[in-house]
């Protein structure tokens, strides 16, 4: 059976900064992102399997992101736990806010090596995680490839 690719998109809004960084994003401001996960593998060929002809229901596989990912980062602001943002971060908290404090600089590039890390271990064995893009706005986004890590 050939070998076959599958993406589902998703929208969230989070927001950030980046700390030490010589432009506008050192100031704390969001995106609407737009985050596709591709997976790949053999649909299922046994026809008494209620998913038959399938590499992975697409609602699997949105359970998976939307608890990993969406229903985390959705509207919550992301700082790296290693800078003084953390003291805005308790700020926040303590205001009823949602805040991630991430052992990483929130970058798209760090967030889509972070979300591999995430998706990647939640995949039945014979699914394996292809690619992630991670768009911040329209012109602009990062990409994740197993093929290369």
């Amino acid at each position: 059976m050939s070998t076959i690719r599958i993406t589902k998109q998703f929208n969230f809004e989070t927001g950030h900064a980046l700390y030490g960084y010589d432009g506008k994003c050192k100031n704390v401001h969001g995106h609407s992102y737009k985050l596709s996960v591709t997976v790949s593998g053999k649909p299922i060929a046994d026809n008494t399997n209620v998913k038959f002809g399938m590499v992975i229901d697409f609602g699997d596989l949105k359970k998976i992101v939307n608890e990993e990912i969406v229903d985390v980062f959705d509207h919550a602001t992301v700082f790296n736990k290693n800078t003084p943002h953390v003291e805005l971060a308790k700020e926040l908290m303590d205001r009823g806010h949602d805040v991630l404090l991430v052992d990483y600089q929130p970058t798209s590039e760090m967030m889509v090596i972070d979300f591999a890390k995430k998706i990647k271990k939640r995949l039945p064995k014979k699914i394996k995680l292809h690619s992630i893009k991670l768009q911040e706005t329209d012109t602009s986004f990062a990409e994740w490839f197993a093929s290369e890590n």
